[in-house]
Order: structure tokens, then sequence, then C-alpha cells
């Protein structure tokens, strides 16, 4: 407890699950899910989790070309990562592609599949001989040049947000980008991930802002959404 705050952590999935049930007054959840429910959220300010160019944690991998896939496992944790892949390849993949969500260890999710869809831990500096990987973040750059947000804080529309409170979660984000390191070097002793490929992570590939160059990122991922049918229509976006 900080300052009125109950703080619980969970996957971004399942914190949009709360949050949507009423558990939770404010969450991160995937940015497909503030997109899908734009109508009962607010965002919060100059706080996200987003990208410009290579990633490395949300990853598509295949064992055949993109355009000879015909069954694609999907990290059972991913949701805004599964849109992405939509708005991306949509027109590439062949008709009928089966889809089936998985638990996230990528040598069984290719054991019975063509491809799979993997992010976070199992896909950061993920490699396997005969397996192309394409990073979505850089593939999204590569066809709009845009920032891509992966994740935004939300409010329910019905909770009232006092400006202290606003004040301790952007406290937290700076101090948390000012231990990047310490937090590097915690996270390579639960993952054995090397330290210096954390610490590129944290300090090189995420975007902890939501600034222009996001909001403008969001903005058209949610017009490609609409477009593809992932979301039923849009909104402007509704700040705290």
């Amino acid at each position: 407890m900080k300052r009125g705050l109950d703080i619980r952590t969970d996957s971004p999935a399942r914190l949009a699950d709360q949050l949507s049930g009423g558990e939770l007054d404010m969450a991160m959840i995937p940015a497909i899910e503030y997109l899908k429910q734009a109508d009962r959220f607010r965002l919060l300010p100059n706080i996200s989790i987003a990208s410009r160019n290579k990633v490395g944690t949300v990853l598509l991998v295949s064992k055949v070309p993109l355009n000879a896939i015909r069954s694609l496992a999907l990290d059972d944790r991913s949701r805004t990562s599964v849109a992405l892949l939509q708005v991306l390849y949509s027109k590439v993949f062949v008709t009928g592609l089966k889809l089936e969500s998985q638990e996230p260890d990528p040598e069984k999710m290719l054991e019975n599949h063509d491809a799979a869809l993997i992010i976070g831990d199992q896909a950061l500096g993920f490699s396997k001989e005969g397996v192309s990987v394409y990073d979505l973040s850089e593939e999204w750059f590569n066809q709009t040049g845009k920032t891509f947000v992966h994740a935004v804080m939300a409010v329910r529309e019905d909770v009232k947000v006092e400006g202290g409170i606003i004040q301790t979660l952007l406290d937290a984000k700076q101090e948390g980008m000012e231990n990047l390191d310490t937090i590097a070097e915690s996270q390579a002793k639960k993952t054995d991930h090397p330290v210096s490929l954390l610490q590129d992570y944290l300090k090189n590939k995420i975007r902890y802002d939501f600034g222009e160059e996001e909001i403008e990122g969001l903005v058209h991922f949610q017009s490609l959404c609409h477009e593809a049918g992932l979301i039923p229509q849009k909104f402007p976006l509704k700040f705290v």
C-alpha cells in the first residue's frame, strides 16, 4: 500500500480482465484492450510501454515462408501482439489459417505448428536453427514509420483520480527509469538472461513515455484495427 494505492501484479491480459470486471480502478493493460473498450476507459498521461523499431520481445518465428504458414501457435498471454500480427500479415497469410492459443514454450509451440507468436522473456534473445524470426515492432515501423504502443495505463470511466495519485505513479515511473541497471540485474537472476541483454532491452528498446509519437502510433493502430474488424468502432483518445 502506497499513498492509498493497493498494488497488484499480474500479466497485462489478466489485469485487463480485472479492470473490465471492476476489480481494479486502473491498470497497465494491452493497448488492444483499451481500443476495444475506449468508451469505458480513460488513459493516464505520460506513461506507456512502447517501442520504435526492434523490440526483441514480440516475435513471429516460423519454420516456413509467411505465405505457407497453415498453423500458428499464439502465446496465451498475448493480446495486442495478436492484433498486431493480424494487421501486419492478414493479406499474406493463407485463408483458413489455424490459430491455437498455447502456454509460452517456443519449442513445444513449434513442434505442432508451422509458426509461433512469442512474447516477453521467452522471446528475448530467441534463436533457433532453421527458423525465421520476425520482430513485429520492427515490421510495424518498417510499414508505418510510427512508434508502436504495446500497453497503456487505463482508468475506469467512473473512477475519480486525484492529482496526487497521478503524481505518485509518475514518480514511480521516474524512479524505475533511474534504476534500470538494478532492475536488469534482478531480472537476470530470475530469467538467466545476460545482464547486458536486459540492460539493452530496458534502456534502448522500450520507451516509457506517452508523448506525441506514442499517441500518433496508437491512433494509427486504432484505425488499422478498425479496418481489419478487430475493434467495433473508433473513439478519440481520452485522458485523465
